[in-house]
């Protein structure tokens, strides 16, 4: 029979919050499959675990070459355990090719649920959680950044993001430029961590406060949309949107009453810079 492939899920801080089952899991795998093994051992030390399996490193750089003999460890009936740095596998970790492969070949997949540095964010960003959207980690090239944003300007959901500290700072501006230097956010940093900090504020204060540096881990939790973007008061930009909205399908009268209402204006000088 097939063995069982076990997602665990790590601390993304302090060892203590380690999930119960974790130490049982890793003590009885016939496998490990680790991110890191020296930050495994680690783990294993603080929670004082002896591992009795083979320990093997999957991280991104292996991902793809190791998966078919971890597989082939399933289908033999192995117990493989796969863990990530911090978190859960398969959340902007190694993992997805694993699982994809394992469920091709009906091989069951269970987890070890874990903490997460995206609910642990979202739940401390004083945003509003009633619906959210996980986007990883941003585009490193800036148009490729920028690009992504725009096609969030609209996202109603909260967003998750991902990001490494040196690229904190050009993510925010990013995010300031696309979305509104006034739209809430909150950077979480080294969360759970001894040095844990959590700014919040409007997204252009935190361009200047990261301008400074950022260290450690980062998840960024930033406000959705309150609804359609804000229209700008120059003629044409109005004319723009009033066209769009009536290629969409509203009548010319709808289109003008809604660019007034998103520009902030009466709908008669909407009208008027229209028709002029």
């Amino acid at each position: 029979m097939a063995g069982v492939l076990v997602l665990a899920g790590t601390p993304i801080g302090q060892a203590g919050d380690a999930p119960p089952r974790l130490a049982a899991e890793l003590s009885g795998a016939d496998v490990v499959a680790a991110e890191d093994t020296r930050r495994l051992k680690r783990l294993c030390a603080d929670l004082d675990i002896t591992l009795s399996g083979r320990v093997v490193s999957y991280f991104e750089g292996n991902e793809q070459a190791r998966t078919p003999a971890l597989l082939e460890a399933l289908l033999a009936g192995d117990r493989v355990v796969l863990v990530t740095d911090a978190g859960m596998p398969s959340v902007s970790d190694p993992g997805y090719r694993l699982v994809a492969a394992a469920v091709e070949h009906d091989v069951r997949v269970t987890a070890v649920p874990g903490p997460s540095a995206v609910l642990t964010a979202l739940a401390v960003s004083g945003l509003p959680v009633d619906r959210f959207c996980f986007e990883g980690f941003l585009p490193r090239k800036a148009g490729e950044r920028g690009r992504r944003l725009a096609a969030l300007a609209t996202e109603e959901r909260t967003m998750v993001f991902f990001e490494a500290p040196h690229r904190t700072e050009a993510a925010l501006a990013a995010m300031a430029e696309a979305l509104g230097d006034d739209r809430a956010a909150a950077v979480c940093r080294e969360l759970t961590k001894t040095h844990e900090e959590v700014r919040r504020g409007p997204l252009g204060s935190l361009v200047a406060w990261a301008a400074d540096g950022v260290r450690g881990e980062v998840t960024i939790v930033v406000e959705g949309s309150s609804g359609a973007p804000a229209v700008a008061t120059d003629p044409g930009s109005l004319r723009a949107a009033v066209a769009e909205l009536e290629a969409t399908g509203s009548t010319r009268k709808e289109a003008i009453a809604e660019v007034a209402k998103r520009a902030g204006l009466p709908k008669r000088e909407v009208y008027d810079v229209v028709h002029r």
